[in-house]
């Protein structure tokens, strides 16, 4: 039997052209019931352990000579497109009476992993030598539909023992201007090799080296074209004795090999810290300095005037001690993205440490994306500490409507972006739509998990809030700001203030977009956790300075502009994003267009939490230092 027969009328021309989107395959009935089955009980573990490991990943077979080993079949899509996915039945292929599916872990379908058992029949150290899989009748409709999958460079899938193994559906040549052509053939037979260390398998690869493909070329409308697949399977020991230690990967070079370390990211990072530390350390501190000699000695040849005439004739951060600490409007608003974006610091750096102490095989995502999840989860009760703890010390009283908006502040865009992404997905019959399964399973952890959490931490951090215990007394009437010139505009402040920290990983972003949303496999975490130091420590330095340099301007509307001037480095990511998406990648079509701007809106967006939060501490830390240390009455 082969599968796909419904699905031919998915694929339409584009003239050749290597590329995905609406075009490719849809989800169509193949006649069996689909069922995409999670692991319950891992799931709980992961929740009740916090290790966020993938079980599936981890575990190791052990096999005796001729046991049967399973191969199933998972997914195919594009090569370029790697978030567009579709099941390899939707193809028509060889496939069994009847489709058993495997239970997949959170992480796996969250990664558009659709396993389904296979006619392969492999049986451990024994050799198969062109066995046939099966034969088969493609009617015209057919035969198109695989001429489309081929033309956009679809590739296949295959899981044995819990290892990947990839190659290309068929074959296509461009050659020749005048006259040109264009011949495309499909893989009829498929070379299994598979590598064992005593009754274990480590490496497995699928080749067509020395096989011609079958021409798809010349069918006419009402001819049917016969096929017939076949397969060989040869085994080889090995010396290595962990899959970890093979150094060709996990899928023989069909991906790009793990990145290398880059120097000239970490030298260019390691400049521009040093550079803006020096400048915050000596330049601003001396100014500093000679702004508290200046004040206090001020303040000592004044101090037998009255109060009245305190600030006369004076000018600069000092004069505007009575204002400097007036709460700003929005503050429930303020209090929730301070919350927030302490949540995703703990939990960015959560999963680098996690990654750090090896808790996730580096060729398999699903374990992240399991962890991901499992943290945002438990660091909710972060941000709803953190928010209600300020909104409380800033005389906040609405702290209920305070907490509600801390939950809603990501999980509201992030509802409404994934249910536009998956909605596409589901659309085109992507397997990276999420089963109702595992959306319910989420919705659950997020309903007894996530939002407890924060009601829980909002509450403490109400209780446990001290008095904003301000070093200057705030009158009632607040004082005139100046005009201000347009170099200190919140326009500028931003600019500067998004763009130098962005600099300090532009190069680094490249790698982890190449991860992200490109065949690469990222392996650097040491490196990745350096430079997430160094953005950090970039967006403190930096909001220390402009928030010096707005209030020696007599500008006392610090507290939004603190948060937006280094925040704003989430919108220069994802300026980059579209430059990445335009000049850095070979992604097209609508399901894969939707998926990288909905979520790079997304980590823009994080980004901007993340780092305005960074920036509004260290202000915050700033103002409390200099105006602590200036004598007044």
């Amino acid at each position: 039997m082969f599968c796909g027969a419904a699905s031919a009328a998915a694929i339409r021309h584009r003239g050749g052209q290597p590329r995905g989107g609406s075009a490719a395959l849809r989800m169509t009935v193949l006649g069996h019931p689909v069922s995409w089955r999670c692991r319950w009980l891992p799931v709980l573990l992961l929740l009740l352990l916090g290790t966020g490991r993938d079980p599936v990943v981890e575990g190791v077979t052990h096999y005796k000579a001729g046991d049967p080993v399973i191969l199933y079949v998972n997914k195919v899509g594009p090569y370029h497109n790697p978030q567009e996915t579709y099941h390899y039945y939707q193809l028509p292929v060889c496939c069994p009476e009847k489709i058993r599916h495997k239970s997949l872990s959170l992480g796996e379908v969250l990664d558009g992993d659709r396993m389904a058992e296979s006619l392969y029949e492999i049986r451990f150290r024994e050799n198969v030598e062109k066995r046939i899989l099966c034969h088969m009748q493609l009617s015209s409709a057919q035969v198109e539909q695989l001429r489309q999958a081929i033309e956009e460079l679809y590739y296949f899938e295959f899981v044995v023992d819990d290892l990947p193994i990839r190659g290309f559906v068929g074959y296509m040549e461009e050659s020749g201007f005048l006259p040109h052509s264009h011949k495309i053939g499909l893989w009829t037979h498929l070379d299994f090799h598979l590598e064992f260390h005593g009754d274990r398998i480590i490496f497995a690869n699928v080749s067509v080296r020395d096989v011609k493909p079958h021409s798809l070329d010349g069918l006419r409308p009402d001819e049917f074209l016969g096929l017939t697949h076949t397969y060989s399977v040869r085994w080889s020991e090995t010396s290595v004795e962990r899959r970890s230690d093979r150094r060709r990967g996990d899928d023989g070079g069909f991906f790009p090999r793990t990145l290398e370390i880059h120097w000239l990211s970490i030298i260019n990072s390691m400049v521009l810290v040093f550079l803006l530390v020096g400048f915050v350390a000596v330049i601003l501190m001396r100014v500093l300095r000679n702004d508290l000699a200046r004040y206090n000695l001020d303040e000592e040849t004044t101090s037998g005037g009255s109060g009245d005439d305190f600030d006369q004739g004076d000018n600069g951060w000092k004069i505007i001690h009575t204002d400097v600490f007036r709460f700003p409007p929005y503050r429930g608003l303020l209090c929730a993205v301070l919350g927030v974006g302490a949540q995703f610091l703990a939990l960015g750096t959560g999963i680098i440490v996690m990654a750090l102490l090896g808790m996730f095989n580096v060729h398999r995502h699903g374990a992240i994306n399991s962890a991901a999840i499992l943290l945002y989860a438990l660091t909710c009760c972060i941000s709803g500490y953190v928010s209600s703890h300020f909104y409380r010390q800033i005389g906040g009283e609405r702290w209920v409507w305070n907490i509600i908006l801390t939950t809603s502040l990501f999980s509201v865009p992030f509802f409404l972006t994934w249910s536009v992404v998956n909605s596409v997905h589901w659309a085109n019959g992507s397997t990276q739509a999420l089963p109702a399964t595992t959306i319910l399973l989420l919705l659950t952890v997020w309903l007894l998990v996530g939002f407890p959490l924060t009601v829980i931490g909002g509450i403490f951090g109400k209780n446990n809030a001290s008095p904003f215990d301000a070093p200057c007394r705030t009158k009632n009437i607040a004082r005139e700001i100046p005009p201000q010139p347009w170099y200190k505009s919140t326009l500028v402040h931003m600019t500067v203030g998004g763009f130098l920290p962005f600099s300090a990983i532009s190069v680094e972003l490249y790698y982890i977009f190449a991860t992200v949303w490109g065949r690469e496999q990222y392996t650097l975490y040491g490196i990745l956790f350096f430079v997430f130091a160094i953005l950090l420590s970039v967006g403190a330095c930096i909001s220390i300075a402009l928030t010096y340099f707005q209030l020696s301007g007599e500008d006392y509307r610090w507290w939004w502009r603190s948060v937006l001037s280094v925040g704003s480095t989430g919108l220069f990511i994802f300026f980059y994003s579209v430059f990445y998406y335009a000049r850095r990648s070979n992604m097209s079509g609508v399901v894969q267009t939707v998926e990288f701007f909905g979520y790079s809106l997304l980590t823009g967006y994080v980004f901007f939490l993340m780092l305005g939060t960074i920036s509004f501490f260290s202000s915050l830390k700033f103002i409390r230092y200099i105006y602590v240390n200036l004598k007044m009455d």
